[in-house]
């Protein structure tokens, strides 16, 4: 009996399959379903804190995190007190999934409380400490004069604040002095 095209191409799909691959990616098929999802605020908001614990990686939380912008514009005084505790959790992704929320709030409205909570950031995670030097510099490039004063007088832990002038001096949307100038105040 002869085999098809299609039946070798699915034989050879089958070979090359990894089980780990396929369960990362319904997982985060699953995240991404949740913000794209045509519902009411509260009952996503519910799948959401069902999720929350699942993200074990940056990988799906920042995917899962830039998905719920529909969620934000459907309510975002609702979503920012939904985040609140988890900008204080000890968990690496829980803080982390909170800190990448907050770039949905970098705005006229929020900077100085993001600037704000910056400084009162404590963690010893790597990727809850990478997200905080992200939201800073995407501070910084939407709210330079602010966030230099903010990192001209911040109390962020030397690692978090060297990174976050990294990241900043890495943006093709600053300019080649203001580089120079944040290339001077990192810490030793």
């Amino acid at each position: 009996m002869k085999t098809t095209t299609a039946e070798n191409i699915r034989k050879e799909l089958k070979a090359l399959a990894d089980p780990k691959y396929r369960k990362f990616h319904s997982y985060l098929l699953q995240g991404m379903i949740i913000g794209l999802a045509k519902m009411n605020l509260d009952e996503q908001i519910n799948y959401i804190s069902l999720f929350i614990p699942r993200i074990n990686n940056w990988a799906v939380c920042d995917i899962f995190s830039s998905e719920l912008k529909t969620a934000v514009r459907k309510g975002k005084e609702t979503v920012w007190q939904f985040i609140q505790p988890y900008l204080k959790s000890q968990k690496e992704f829980e803080i982390r999934f909170g800190i990448v929320m907050l770039f949905h709030y970098i705005n006229e409205e929020h900077i100085d409380s993001l600037l704000a909570y910056a400084d009162l950031f404590k963690h010893e995670a790597y990727y809850a400490r990478m997200a905080m030097a992200w939201m800073i510099s995407i501070c910084f490039i939407k709210f330079p004069q602010k966030t230099m004063k903010y990192l001209q007088q911040s109390k962020l832990d030397d690692w978090t604040y060297n990174k976050a002038i990294q990241k900043t001096i890495e943006s093709l949307r600053i300019n080649k002095e203001t580089k120079d100038t944040l290339r001077t105040m990192k810490r030793r």
